[in-house]
């Protein structure tokens, strides 16, 4: 869904992949010198129940930002502890829609709250 929205206004970098995945990634982007916008947590779904994971960093790059690297690292542990305590099970696809509306209620939530203070 969020790819479907906003793919044609921002750069989406669209990872078919797991929640883990989308982690490290966010976190080569913030090695990169990104700023993290978003927190990767965010929202109340556990990291072993989802599979759909949206993080806002800049297209800008600057110098590595400490904050945004402890906040990926905090969220890399935190997604690890649940992922290898219960394995996130194989949901239905109706489950998997519901996932996917969650994850654009939040990422869209997070853009309209950057967009209101430019």
């Amino acid at each position: 869904m969020v790819l479907e929205e906003y793919n044609s206004i921002y750069e989406v970098d669209f990872i078919e992949d797991s929640l883990m995945a989308v982690l490290l990634k966010t976190r080569d982007k913030i090695h990169e010198g990104h700023l993290l916008l978003s927190h990767p947590l965010s929202g109340s779904v556990k990291p072993n129940e989802t599979i759909y994971k949206s993080v806002i960093f800049s297209k800008d790059k600057g110098k590595l930002d400490m904050d945004s690297l402890y906040i990926i690292e905090s969220s890399i542990e935190t997604a690890r502890k649940f992922i290898n305590t219960k394995k996130p099970p194989t949901w239905s696809n109706k489950t998997l829609v519901d996932f996917q509306e969650i994850d654009y209620t939040l990422i869209t939530s997070g853009i309209e709250s950057m967009t209101q203070f430019k």
